[in-house]
């Protein structure tokens, strides 16, 4: 426990990578347009992810992420944006027009920006590093449980789902073929996914009782991710500049 990780992004402080990816969430939301989301994941995404040497793994996990929202959002804007003049292509009752295509490309532009900040925290920060920070700092167990939980949850998910899978074709499960045959065989899938779920949840509130999780008083910590005061200067530096960036688009400063 308390292994560094391979590169100098992986050995940062958890506190320090989740600024970086929620400062990063939003403000490619607060920048709009699309060169400054692009710069931004340039400069925070991409970089540290080519640096942790998890750019090719950031790319497909990010894209997978983002696909099924970035795709309706595109189209929905494409299509459907109000009061769009420039006509580009008419299928029928359906309109193309390129108010709504640059609107489309602003909304992915974002929308890639936050699923990739979100998953470079993901690849670079191990779950119970963030939660031993957040606790040294004083923030409730509960909580830091919570985000914990919150950060394991989908590749636990889609560990138990792989596992399952593979479990279900051993018993002769038809998993591949027609389109049907693939619905079909999700809903054996799904059932064992939710009810395994559950009982690990069950499982693991048990095992947190034996071990005086709800105990007054702080625990005490045999070892805690390193930190230093110029990482805790960048931290508040990001934040600031995000409050900053946040009145300049309120204000009409920064148009």
């Amino acid at each position: 426990m308390g292994r560094p990780g391979p590169s100098a992004y992986h050995r940062l402080n958890p506190l320090t990578k989740a600024t970086v990816a929620t400062v990063t969430a939003i403000a490619a939301v607060a920048l709009g347009g699309v060169v400054g989301p692009i710069i931004l994941a340039a400069a925070a995404v991409l970089s540290p992810a080519l640096v942790a040497g998890v750019l090719g793994r950031l790319a497909r996990l990010s894209l997978l992420l983002a696909l099924p929202i970035a795709l309706s959002a595109f189209i929905v804007n494409l299509f459907f944006f109000p009061g769009a003049e420039q006509v580009l292509l008419r299928i029928g009752p359906i309109t193309a027009t390129g108010e709504g295509l640059r609107f489309a490309i602003e909304i992915l532009v974002r929308i890639l920006a936050i699923s990739g900040a979100v998953t470079l925290f993901y690849l670079t920060t191990r779950a119970g590093d963030l939660t031993v920070d957040l606790e040294r700092r004083g923030v409730s167990s509960r909580v830091a449980f919570v985000a914990n939980a919150s950060v394991q949850t989908v590749p636990t998910m889609v560990e138990r789902a792989s596992l399952i899978t593979d479990a279900q074709r051993a018993r002769g499960l038809d998993t591949e073929g027609s389109m049907w045959r693939r619905i079909r065989g999700v809903v054996p899938i799904v059932g064992p996914v939710i009810l395994g779920s559950i009982a690990e949840v069950e499982e693991r509130t048990m095992a947190l009782e034996a071990r005086g999780f709800t105990r007054p008083g702080r625990r005490t910590l045999l070892w805690t991710p390193a930190d230093s005061a110029r990482q805790a200067a960048v931290r508040w530096g990001l934040v600031v500049g995000l409050l900053a960036l946040i009145v300049a688009r309120v204000t009409g400063v920064f148009g």
